[in-house]
């Protein structure tokens, strides 16, 4: 339940805010806010890439320059640090996963929409469990299961009782439950607090400054307004950072699947 600051009218924001009906009266229970915006959030995505790449100019200007940025970025901060001469073949799905969910994550802070997709927990464990998916699917491919299975608890140079004791059973609980729960955690929980702080620190700016404009309140009311502004700015950054990792640990899980010694 919400906690009443600063008299009954006043709410700080928590849980109601991810609280999220059906569009209409009637409709399916899935069909509301975050699964609008993330469609929309696609097609956007989508139409921007037409208009980056759909006539390519010899010198890049516009949406062309920013969508070459854009693929660098990932190709040589994310791709090839992990994939080596497998990256070009992944860049398709690692640019897709990392524009998806950075603009996602963007729409927390876009004036009108103010609600970062991600924060809802069944986007990130999508891709989560997509990208684990692959992983296991590469693996297996690659160098059979009981292939796999044994470069994973047998480690070269560990002497095999060690491994089997210790070394084995903490890498396949790694490798099966922690290293998916923790990929689509990481990106839900920080983009739900981050939605929880912008949100706390606008309204406490808001309700002094234009509900309850006080002389006492005046100071809070300033303070709300600047922590909002600032906590804006660093939760563009923790937006980006987070599609970076992500995407970062995808191409990881992936590389170690098709080079598992590695």
């Amino acid at each position: 339940m919400p906690a009443n600051l600063a008299g009954d009218d006043f709410t700080v924001p928590g849980l109601e805010l991810f609280d999220f009906p059906p569009l209409w009266p009637g409709a399916p229970y899935w069909l509301n806010k975050p699964v609008v915006l993330a469609v929309v959030g696609v097609i956007l995505l989508c139409a921007l890439a037409w208009g980056a790449f759909a006539r390519p100019k010899l010198v890049p200007r516009g949406l062309q320059h920013l969508g070459e940025y854009g693929y660098l970025f990932v190709r040589d901060q994310v791709a090839r640090p992990f994939l080596g001469a497998d990256a070009e073949r992944w860049m398709p799905f690692l640019l897709s996963l990392f524009s998806v969910i950075l603009l996602w994550n963007l729409f927390g802070v876009i004036p009108g929409v103010q609600f970062p997709v991600n924060s809802h927990i069944a986007f990130p464990v999508v891709f989560a469990v997509v990208v684990y998916v692959i992983k296991l699917y590469l693996g297996f491919r690659h160098h059979g299961v009981g292939g796999y299975l044994k470069s994973l608890m047998f480690p070269p140079g560990l002497p095999k009782p060690l491994a089997l004791a210790f070394y084995a059973p903490l890498e396949l609980l790694h490798t099966f439950v922690f290293a998916p729960f923790t990929h689509a955690v990481r990106l839900f929980a920080n983009m739900f607090a981050g939605h929880l702080l912008l949100a706390f620190f606008s309204a406490v700016g808001f309700w002094f400054l234009a509900e309850r404009p006080t002389v006492p309140g005046f100071p809070v009311g300033l303070l709300g307004v600047a922590m909002a502004v600032l906590m804006t700015g660093l939760e563009i950054f923790i937006q980006f950072l987070q599609a970076f990792l992500f995407t970062m640990l995808a191409a990881m899980y992936i590389g170690n699947a098709l080079r598992p010694d590695h």
